[in-house]
């Protein structure tokens, strides 16, 4: 694992800038998604350049990961983040951490056909972990950090979602 004492300096400063001058834990993080070919999407987010694609089946060339991947992957990686980060906070060795992300499906919903809405019908997560500490203590470490993870705060609620368009005429 990581320095330890490098994540607890870097937490322990973000936490005291946070809580000095709130403004400095706040903004708007922009991602950029632009159709390249077909449905394949690039995806621009700061210097992070990714790409995602639709299946075969859903009309795509299955040539980079779906969208379904990446909302997975952001909740685990963001409670996996949080296990270690809480765990060096509340100085509880954790050896090896792993998180695995199950989401339930109905495609019906995607492809218009009547019944369900197109979403995901289920969520859920499996943790393993290795420690020498009490199962106690790495159960307080994995409290700890899924009542701070901020992926598992926005799974886990409703909040409005606004869209703005932008209709630019071409020529025919």
């Amino acid at each position: 694992m990581a320095d330890r004492d490098h994540i607890r300096s870097a937490f322990e400063r973000s936490a005291k800038a946070v809580s000095l001058r709130p403004s400095v834990g706040q903004g708007t993080a922009v991602t950029k998604v632009r159709i390249r070919d077909g449905v394949l999407c690039d995806i621009e987010d700061g210097p992070w350049k990714l790409e995602a694609d639709l299946g075969k089946g859903e009309g795509g060339e299955a040539s980079a990961p779906d969208p379904g991947v990446f909302g997975r992957a952001a909740l685990g990686a963001c409670l996996a983040q949080a296990y270690v980060l809480w765990s060096v906070m509340l100085d509880v060795p954790l050896d090896e951490v792993e998180v695995q992300v199950h989401s339930d499906y109905d495609a019906r919903g995607m492809f218009g056909v009547e019944g369900p809405a197109p979403g995901w019908t289920g969520l859920r997560y499996t943790v393993s972990v290795a420690s020498k500490a009490p199962e106690a203590d790495v159960l307080r470490v994995l409290d700890a950090a899924e009542a701070h993870s901020p992926v598992l705060d926005d799974f886990s609620k409703s909040f409005d979602v606004g869209r703005e368009v932008n209709i630019r005429t071409t020529g025919a």
